[in-house]
């Protein structure tokens, strides 16, 4: 059993401003958040959800009928539902303990292009669940903070010689998304992860699932990897 806390931080973005092209904001992706925190709870940890300003916003993308199942869809619109409960008690990562955390969890949307790679309150956070021998995990755009979480020893990013996987360049081109984010100056998760000297990994399908395990490090590429995702850090801990 792990001398860790078995509590998780579940990293939410702050982000929710304009971003696609027809003018509709970007945020959280829902079920991104959903799947893993049902996941985690299941396994018995505390969960706290954290943004670096204690703000969030949905991405409505991630919400629409085509994106969401029935299920999902229940939770969504129950506002009593126990996620939603704890979504609007969303805490400012901080005014939090870091040494409260035996695993890091980042969920994602688009938004988390714009705000993790300087969310300096997630960062230290996750700088410590691993110094500390805890498990560090990130589904889809979420890996857009893993190359600004330094290893203490090292000095370097901790994926740095590392796999990683994340949402493909393949993908951003199949929602006619890569355009914008080039305009906007935003780092695509491939460029990024293999910028911080990792070695990036890929699904044959953009949304298929698809899960990279290394070591402490758990990473998943897309919406319906959330789950899977979840699934391998909890197992990952339980390792420790």
């Amino acid at each position: 059993m792990s001398p860790l806390p078995k509590r998780a931080l579940l990293a939410i973005t702050s982000y929710h401003g304009p971003f696609y092209p027809n003018g509709d904001p970007t945020g959280l992706y829902y079920t991104e958040a959903l799947h893993p925190y049902t996941v985690l709870t299941e396994a018995g940890f505390q969960v706290d959800l954290a943004s670096e300003t204690g703000e969030y916003g949905i991405d409505p993308h991630s919400v629409n009928e085509s994106a969401i199942s029935d299920a999902d869809a229940l939770v969504y619109n129950d506002k009593k539902s126990e996620f939603n409960q704890q979504l609007a008690l969303i805490k400012k990562a901080s005014d939090l303990d870091p040494t409260a955390y035996g695993l890091f969890f980042a969920s994602a949307g688009h938004g988390t292009l714009f705000d993790y790679p300087k969310a300096s309150g997630l960062i230290s956070i996750a700088e410590s669940v691993w110094a500390r021998g805890g498990i560090v995990s990130a589904v889809c755009h979420a890996p857009a903070i893993l190359p600004h979480i330094k290893d203490q020893k090292t000095g370097k990013s901790i994926i740095n010689g590392r796999n990683v996987t994340g949402f493909t360049d393949k993908g951003e081109v199949e929602l006619n998304l890569m355009d914008k984010i080039k305009e906007l100056g935003l780092v695509p998760i491939a460029q990024g992860a293999t910028q911080a000297g990792a070695t990036y990994k890929e699904p044959e399908g953009a949304f298929d699932v698809y899960t990279v395990v290394d070591g402490r490090l758990v990473t998943g590429a897309n919406p319906p990897s959330a789950h899977a995702t979840a699934v391998k850090a909890v197992e990952a801990f339980d390792k420790l």
